[in-house]
């Protein structure tokens, strides 16, 4: 008689990683949450009341080829903070309050022990981000991975009183640029890291560096600042007139998503140090320095736009939330043939 282990997927392994799993999964309930893990779908309880006109906010991401690392230091337990970042962090910046979070874990053959560490990291960055985990899925896909691998994606909620949406409308010539610092490459441009690092370096997540204060895969797994609960805070007290998200494509392809026609931004590139592992990177690569700040964040997670008055301020609510901030740049008036994001020194 066959079986379905017989083709690759183990029914009672999975079994055993939901029961393993919902102690982590149960820690992010909010009060809206209104089933436990297990069902076909996460219900939640919107209190409306809060608002005067609700806008829910949805975002999806995963980790990328930052799970690479993941798998060449055999440690687990941060990826899922990465994927709660990527996605918390996107409906933020429209003010939005993150509701609830779904995952998606997939995988060749399941191993419970490392699907549990990547899920207790998802729980961790729930609570970091205060939304709830109300469901998730895990497909085991025999032959569709390499032995020990997985992939990962995410997808969060959020809601915003209409009337409190940041969307850059607001942002004017005079304005100034704030930028929070990164922990990191946070989780993106690890194609190109990777290629310079391991493929023409030859280095390993082993190797030490005089730049560098631990191990490189160490600096290269450091988990991806989640800002939602500091965005909430800030636009509860300051003006934000505008705030980017800092990911794939650096400061020169994010910073412009929030602007409106006829701004620009000139960014001081010495306002703000750089971590080494940039430098490492450029210097290994020869990497072009637009290069560098086209695809890194270059030591900035976080961009918020605010009247120049409110700089001080906001840089003092930012470093007392655990944020270190540094008046980046500013907003000037822009014609169509300027770039939009000008690099000074």
């Amino acid at each position: 008689m066959t079986t379905y282990r017989d083709a690759g997927v183990d029914i009672d392994a999975g079994d055993e990683f939901v029961d393993r799993i919902k102690p982590f999964v149960r820690s992010t309930f909010r009060p809206e949450v209104l089933t436990d893990l297990g069902g076909f779908g996460g219900l939640f309880g919107l209190q409306t009341s809060k608002y005067k006109e609700p806008v829910l906010v949805s975002g999806t991401d995963g980790v990328g080829t930052k799970l690479k690392i993941a798998f060449l230091m055999d440690k687990h337990d941060t990826v899922g903070i990465d994927l709660v970042a990527m996605c918390v962090n996107d409906i933020a910046v429209s003010g939005a309050e993150p509701l609830f979070f779904l995952d998606y874990f997939a995988t060749g053959k399941l191993s419970v022990s490392k699907a549990q560490e990547v899920v207790a990291g998802i729980a961790e960055g729930c609570r970091q981000a205060g939304c709830a985990l109300i469901g998730g899925e895990t497909a085991e896909m025999p032959s569709f991975y390499p032995d020990g691998e997985y992939d990962l994606a995410g997808f969060a909620v959020g809601v915003v009183d209409k009337s409190r949406i940041v969307d850059g409308k607001m942002i004017r010539p005079g304005d100034a640029v704030i930028g929070l610092a990164s922990t990191g490459l946070h989780s993106n441009g690890y194609s190109l890291a990777r290629r310079v690092l391991f493929d023409q370096a030859k280095l390993t997540v082993a190797a030490r560096m005089p730049e560098l204060d631990r191990p490189l895969g160490d600096v290269l797994l450091a988990p991806t600042r989640i800002y939602a609960k500091q965005i909430l805070s800030l636009i509860q007290d300051f003006s934000i007139n505008g705030i980017a998200h800092i990911t794939g494509g650096g400061i020169t392809e994010n910073l412009p998503r929030v602007f409106p026609k006829g701004v620009r931004a000139k960014i001081t590139r010495t306002a703000w140090p750089v971590p080494p592992i940039f430098d490492v990177m450029s210097r290994l690569g020869r990497i072009d320095r637009e290069e560098m700040y086209r695809v890194f964040n270059m030591g900035i997670g976080l961009i918020l736009v605010v009247p120049p008055e409110s700089v001080p301020a906001v840089l003092t609510r930012a470093a007392a939330l655990g944020d270190r901030g540094w008046q980046i740049g500013e907003i000037v008036s822009s014609t169509e043939e300027e770039p939009e994001v000008e690099y000074v020194e």
